[in-house]
């Protein structure tokens, strides 16, 4: 015969799960409210790799000019010199090595965007849905700026937030000083003319002899 509980207990084991049930919203509230205020916590500009990126150019003699207004995107660094633009991207807000597919609703309304987190991406399990749409578009808005970018005649350069990580940094940083000046030289290479050959004048003698 199963046991009965008295009203009384019934109602404290009642309260009791309510208070456990508010004690787990609670918590994934107080999660939701750390990570907005990481999340808002992160500027767009002058960001720690940014600095260091700027900081070792103007170190090796690289002059720039920082988020120009009147240019797609307001790049990051701006070297008029290389014609050439310096996006310095956070891995996750770009979505870094992140694999972005696209599958039909099971719904049969639309189609579902499929995004698989990368190793310096990890999309958050809390309101997936909507980190996967952003960072969906910023890489579509990354991609339109270049494409924009070179109609006008400038290079675009990318420079990932884990490729300054302590054991990259150095390698990452000579590499872009290499492409830096690979993109002058072949911009500002001399291009040589061939004369096109003439026909040859005719001899004293010849014309002589006519």
């Amino acid at each position: 015969m199963p046991k009965s509980h008295s009203p009384k207990q019934q109602s404290a084991k009642a309260a009791n799960k309510l208070e456990q049930d508010d004690a787990c919203i609670n918590t994934a509230e107080r999660e939701q409210a750390r990570r907005s205020a990481n999340m808002a916590a992160i500027h767009g500009k002058d960001t720690k790799p940014e600095m260091v990126v700027r900081k070792w150019l103007w170190g090796h003699g690289f002059r720039y000019r920082l988020n120009h207004p009147r240019l797609p995107g307001k790049p990051d660094i701006v070297m008029r010199k290389y014609r050439t633009c310096i996006f310095v991207n956070g891995c996750f807000w770009h979505g870094h090595h992140v694999s972005l597919t696209t599958a039909s609703s099971p719904k049969g309304e639309g189609s579902d965007i499929l995004l698989t987190s990368s190793e310096c991406c990890k999309i958050p399990k809390t309101n997936r849905d909507f980190w996967v749409k952003k960072i969906q578009r910023n890489k579509e808005r990354d991609l339109k700026v270049q494409k924009e970018l070179a109609l006008m005649g400038w290079h675009s350069i990318t420079v990932w937030e884990c490729e300054l990580k302590p054991n990259h940094q150095e390698r990452t940083l000579q590499s872009l000083a290499y492409t830096l000046n690979k993109i002058f030289l072949q911009d500002h290479s001399v291009k040589h003319y061939e004369i096109p050959e003439e026909e040859p004048m005719m001899a004293a003698e010849e014309m002589l002899d006519n």
